[in-house]
């Protein structure tokens, strides 16, 4: 069935009453074709995310500690509604309520009673599943926003159908108007996440600019305020000036100096700092850390868990850091779990953090693998091509695992993860890597790979996860856990001799490098996101070719030979194949980091690799093809990648923001034929799958797994057992408390 089919079907019903009606097309074909980037098909795949295997072999203890952990990831991740959109929370609202109230054969059995086609109720469970896996209604991986697949009239006919429209009318009425605008338009503003004209962000007013973050910026750095935690709100004073409010997420609402500031005035505006941001969600999370603690394994643990509710209760960030250095700490546990405002991609400034909150066990045999990768690592970080003068002192070896995930909350499932994100944490005292392996067989399930050759297709599936998980390895330990950054000290000392240490680029002594104050994410601001995961995955790729490396994943000759083939292959493939789907043409920005990272490394190949590299029209409009000289990457594809790795890490060492921006300018810019070809990657385009996870519940004072099936149902009732109405409540009242800092992108919803 075609993406489109059901919404623009000609049979559609609705009841009013007992009369039932025909409704007509409201669009024309062309407009529904214009629609279709924004749905979700009915056919769309959801696969189960399984843990049980690791789950069962759990203690008593351990699974109660799991528990309580997912328990406080559930209801943190709900946090990120209100970080998405000004709508969110309320469509979380209603569907949770429609849900809640009866089962799902109840209510498709009222729905097509009243009219509504089957297609239609299909259409209906699709788009609330992708509103709860992606916890709110943008993309996480992409950040475009989706719409329901079914007219409006027909989405209403199955909100006044329930059980829970029947039970409080006035209120599911309600919820049902303020949302159903927002919910379905797609205004250019409204299409997908950024600042100002070039999408919207609740991480700021509705109100604010570019000129505005800038602003808001340069006042946080004079404070030395860290923006993982806070949003920003503009307002006019009194005198009509303006006045920032920079607004902390904490459960505590009172001031609290030096947490919160009074109003003072800079370069011609006012600034203040508050706190109590998702106040009562927090709130539930401290409560299942709390209880989770009861269950700890040792005093890492603890003091980890400690520290993250002092720092939700309070709105202070150097709480949730040390925590992160406890959890640094804690080497090889059996249940891993990492929670908070962790990573910025979706900021446009690229500095606050999205809550996310995840739980998992560890995969002894991937584990061993990645141990053994961690012994070589000093050695391997010598053969990165900078030279050690642009490398940290000492690597500060770090705990590596392949995890089962158990729960995951946040906008989107990453395959691999290094954290913590704070520079001096990371720089001075460690970091973990934690790959999360049963994500990867389930990402990839029956996927489609167009592009390619027979004989490459053939290779890629049969050796894609496998490459996969080499190239996380690498990405994670070795890319993100690599390179210094070059800094003076508050007593003018600098981390680095200056004398000895040279530009790689230059010859020449270091001219530039960070001050007092000042971060990789507070100077590389909206760039700095794609920068470093394209100096990662180039880091993947330059080592991938080492059969030592390769050995150490249990892959030699031949087989080690097709495995690194496929690394290069599918992520070339995946910056032309797939990245310019998150490319956004009417504003010329990129609306996901590591689909920029994977084009600008496509295109270096494209451009300087000589033929190494091809990407033809072989159907005009139609069909490309990417061919890739295997031939060639241990000599011409090395020197390529070595020599812009060198470039990256010394553009991010010395805090050279203009030189990243003119680099990844040149080869991020879609170009012809590269903006005519973005078309036929969009007429290929497959929506990218759903996970499905369990949940956990205390059953006779054990605790149990829930699994469901890989469906849109499944998808549902997992998200809606997951919560009581309570929730519904909280996140109303929040959304209805921010609703004037977003009044703008209201109007704009009609």
């Amino acid at each position: 069935m075609k993406v489109a089919d059901s919404f623009i079907s000609k049979h559609n019903k609705y009841s009013s009453g007992t009369q039932k009606k025909i409704i007509q097309p409201v669009k024309s074909i062309n407009a529904m074709e214009d629609k279709s980037i924004f749905l979700l098909p009915n056919n769309q795949k959801f696969v189960e995310l399984d843990s049980s295997q690791a789950f069962t072999k759990l203690t008593k203890q351990e699974k109660l500690y799991a528990h309580y952990l997912s328990q406080a990831a559930w209801n943190g991740g709900l946090i990120v509604l209100l970080q998405t959109s000004p709508e969110s929370p309320r469509i979380f609202s209603l569907l949770h309520r429609i849900f809640k109230a009866e089962g799902l054969a109840d209510l498709k059995k009222a729905s097509l009673g009243a009219g509504v086609s089957e297609d239609d109720f299909q259409a209906f469970l699709v788009y609330a599943g992708g509103l709860f896996a992606n916890s709110g209604n943008y993309k996480g991986f992409g950040d475009t926003k989706f719409i329901p697949n079914l007219p409006k009239e027909c989405f209403e006919v199955i909100v006044k159908s329930s059980k829970a429209f029947k039970n409080d009318e006035a209120h599911i009425s309600k919820l049902w108007e303020n949302t159903k605008n927002a919910m379905y338009s797609t205004a250019p503003r409204l299409a997908s996440l950024g600042l100002a004209d070039k999408g919207i962000t609740t991480y700021f007013s509705s109100n604010c600019t570019e000129a505005d973050s800038t602003l808001v910026n340069d006042w946080m750095k004079t404070k030395r305020i860290e923006a993982y935690i806070c949003r920003t709100f503009k307002t006019t004073a009194d005198d009509g000036l303006p006045l920032y409010t920079i607004h902390l997420a904490s459960v505590e609402k009172s001031s609290k100096p030096p947490l919160t500031m009074d109003k003072e005035k800079y370069k011609n505006a006012y600034f203040q700092v508050t706190r109590g941001d998702y106040s009562p969600l927090l709130s539930l999370v401290n409560e299942n850390l709390a209880k989770a603690m009861e269950y700890a394994a040792n005093d890492n643990e603890k003091n980890m868990i400690k520290h993250y509710i002092n720092s939700f209760r309070e709105g202070d960030l150097s709480e949730h850091k040390e925590g992160s250095r406890f959890w640094v700490k804690d080497k090889g546990p059996i249940i891993e779990t990492y929670q908070g405002f962790i990573e910025t991609y979706r900021d446009p400034s690229g500095q606050r953090g999205e809550f996310e909150g995840f739980v998992a066990m560890v995969n002894k045999d991937m584990s061993k693998k990645f141990g053994e990768l961690v012994h070589g690592a000093e050695n391997f970080i010598k053969l990165l091509p900078w030279g050690e003068g642009l490398e940290k002192d000492s690597f500060l070896r770090p705990d590596f695992t392949s995890l089962d995930v158990l729960t995951f909350s946040g906008s989107g499932i990453p395959a691999g993860i290094n954290i913590p994100n704070y520079d001096e944490i990371r720089q001075n005292e460690g970091f973990k890597n934690v790959s999360l392996g049963n994500v990867f067989p389930a990402a990839y399930k029956e996927s489609v790979i167009p592009f390619l050759s027979d004989s490459d297709k053939v290779l890629l599936e049969k050796y894609r996860v496998a490459a996969f998980e080499v190239q996380v390895g690498l990405h994670e330990l070795l890319g993100h856990g690599s390179g210094k950054l070059l800094r003076q000290n508050a007593d003018g000392t600098f981390n680095f001799d200056k004398e000895k240490v040279k530009n790689p680029l230059t010859g020449k002594e270091i001219e530039s490098w960070y001050s007092e104050g000042e971060t990789y994410d507070s100077k590389f601001t909206t760039l700095g996101s794609a920068f470093e995961e394209c100096r990662a995955e180039a880091v993947g790729l330059y080592l991938s070719l080492r059969p030592e490396i390769l050995k150490i994943f249990g892959y030699e000759g031949q087989e080690a030979e097709d495995v690194m083939y496929v690394n290069w292959l599918s992520l070339l493939w995946n910056g032309a194949a797939k990245a310019t789907e998150m490319y956004q043409p009417t504003t010329k920005t990129w609306l996901q980091a590591h689909a920029r990272a994977r084009f600008v490394l496509m295109r270096l190949l494209e451009l300087e690799g000589n033929g190494i590299l091809t990407v033809s029209e072989v159907e005009p409009g139609k069909n490309l093809l990417l061919t890739l000289d295997r031939s060639r990457l241990a000599t011409d594809g090395k020197r390529i990648i070595g020599d812009f790795l060198v470039k990256l890490q010394t553009i991010k060492s010395t805090g050279d923001v203009s030189s990243g921006e003119q680099l990844f300018t040149r080869l991020s810019s879609l170009e012809e034929p590269w903006l005519r070809w973005r078309d036929i990657v969009m007429m290929h385009k497959q929506p990218r799958n759903i996970f499905v996870q369990p949940n956990t519940v205390i059953e006779d004072d054990e605790v149990v797994l829930k699994r469901y099936e890989a469906s849109a149902s499944g998808m549902v009732t997992s998200s809606v057992e997951r919560y009581t109405l309570d929730i519904d409540d909280a996140l109303e009242s929040l959304a209805t408390h921010d609703q004037k800092y977003f009044e703008e992108l209201s109007k704009l919803a009609v």
